[in-house]
């Protein structure tokens, strides 16, 4: 089998009648035997599919030709067999979610800044640093300096700003903000939502962290470990190598090597982040289906249960 194109994309514009779009975008990204999910909301559209990469490129053209998408931006990546079981075309409130009505980056929106000059504005001394990602992501790498609000879903995200900003007031500092997230999507939300607080000097990382990683030189970078991306690689380095994390499959955290190697870490059933919090029926379960998924592969076929699932269950304890 031909090597897989995996690429994600976003676009936040205006879409009067998202729904009228759902149908025909689905019809053809099936014949294109394109898989993956792609989110339609009236703020824009969203998402991560797979295909060949010809099919692929006739697919981004079906969606660039959605009213006002025409420059629409993507990232690439491989994989070696196809990581998604389906396709899903869905319609949302939300292309990403924060849940505060309103706030509208195609008509307010933070100050975008190249990776070349990221490094410059976050070494000011007049600049606060803010990763707007969730905190099992930021514990894999950050930039230096920056704050984590230590967030578990991105709707957290307004209420850490509204208690930092608070903070920032009694302190009687008002600093340059600058935001950013794994491709862009999120700071590019989040600066509209904090610029609508009528904070003036707000900026964020065009193309985000793998931008970065991919343009920065890595004896000129700021940045500091490895970013989690929601694909089939789990995180990335410099230059976009493919890091050292995998996927626990049972909580959907990132392990580490050394996590690997911890006597309560067992592929597919148990990490040390995990291990303890599923009941017996439940472990009986994973190794199950591990051993169900094992079985598929060594025939050449792809589980039911072998989808890459990249968000982790938010019951687990740390």
């Amino acid at each position: 089998m031909s090597e897989i194109r995996v690429t994600a994309l976003y676009k936040f514009v205006r879409f009067e009648n998202p729904e009228a779009l759902r149908e025909p975008l689905f019809k053809r990204l099936s014949e294109l035997g394109v898989k993956g999910t792609i989110l339609l909301a009236t703020e824009g559209v969203n998402g991560t599919i797979a295909a060949a990469s010809d099919a692929m490129d006739a697919a981004l053209a079906a969606i660039c030709a959605l009213p006002g998408c025409a420059e629409l931006e993507w990232k690439d990546s491989h994989a070696e067999a196809m990581p998604f079981l389906r396709l899903k075309v869905r319609l949302k409130n939300e292309i990403v979610t924060m849940g505060v009505p309103g706030t509208d980056p195609t008509c307010l929106v933070g100050s975008y800044v190249k990776p070349q000059d990221w490094n410059a504005l976050i070494s000011d001394p007049d600049t606060v640093v803010i990763d707007t990602r969730n905190n099992y992501e930021v514990a894999l790498g950050t930039f230096q300096g920056a704050i984590d609000p230590e967030t578990e879903t991105f709707r957290q995200f307004p209420e850490w700003f509204e208690s930092f900003r608070a903070e920032l007031a009694e302190q009687g500092r008002t600093p340059k903000i600058a935001m950013f997230c794994t491709g862009g999507i999120r700071c590019e939300k989040s600066t509209s939502y904090v610029k609508s607080l009528g904070i003036e000097d707000v900026f964020h990382l065009q193309g985000g962290i793998l931008k970065y990683l991919e343009t920065v030189p890595r004896d000129e970078s700021l940045w500091e470990g490895e970013c989690f991306v929601f694909d089939e690689r789990v995180s990335v380095g410099h230059g976009l190598e493919v890091g050292d994390y995998q996927l626990c499959h049972a909580c959907r955290y990132p392990v580490s090597t050394e996590d690997r190697a911890h006597p309560q870490y067992e592929d597919g059933v148990s990490c040390p982040r995990c291990y303890g919090t599923f009941t017996d029926e439940k472990m009986s379960a994973l190794r199950e289906r591990q051993k169900q998924v094992r079985l598929a592969k060594e025939r050449g076929e792809t589980h039911i249960g072998d989808e890459v699932v990249m968000t982790p269950r938010k019951k687990v304890s740390a």
